[in-house]
């Protein structure tokens, strides 16, 4: 199964922000982190229509960028992964592999999730 997100990928350090209480640090979503956490549940909902997945799965994140740059890749998954929560994963704990991929499209900047039960992959690969 396959899920986009349209538009550019956005980092966690822009949608998340971290403040001190006391000794303590506490990391918090910001407003446009919430908003765009938002934006792709209802893309998830607008393009899957099956029940939660049960079990281990597989997941591939491919990023695509306007431009090549500096973006470090491991920082665009942590959103991307928890607004699969409650729609098509119980808790991103079930993901047992993960593969995150950037890619170029100056004109169609977006994300691609594809979702694979363990369960199908051992198959295949048997």
């Amino acid at each position: 199964m396959k899920i986009i997100f349209k538009g550019a990928p956005l980092s966690t350090q822009s949608i998340y922000r971290c403040t001190c209480l006391g000794k303590f640090a506490r990391l918090y979503m910001t407003k446009k982190g919430k908003q765009l956490k938002e934006k792709y549940q209802w893309e998830i909902k607008s393009q899957y229509k099956g029940k939660i997945f049960e079990g281990d799965c597989r997941v591939k994140i491919t990023l695509f960028f306007k431009r090549k740059g500096i973006a470090d890749i491991d920082n665009f998954n942590k959103l991307v992964i928890d607004s699969l929560q409650g729609i098509i994963l119980k808790n991103d704990s079930q993901i047992q592999e993960l593969l995150i991929k950037k890619d170029y499209s100056k004109e169609n900047p977006r994300i691609e999730i594809e979702l694979l039960k363990i369960k199908k992959l051992e198959k295949e690969l048997k």
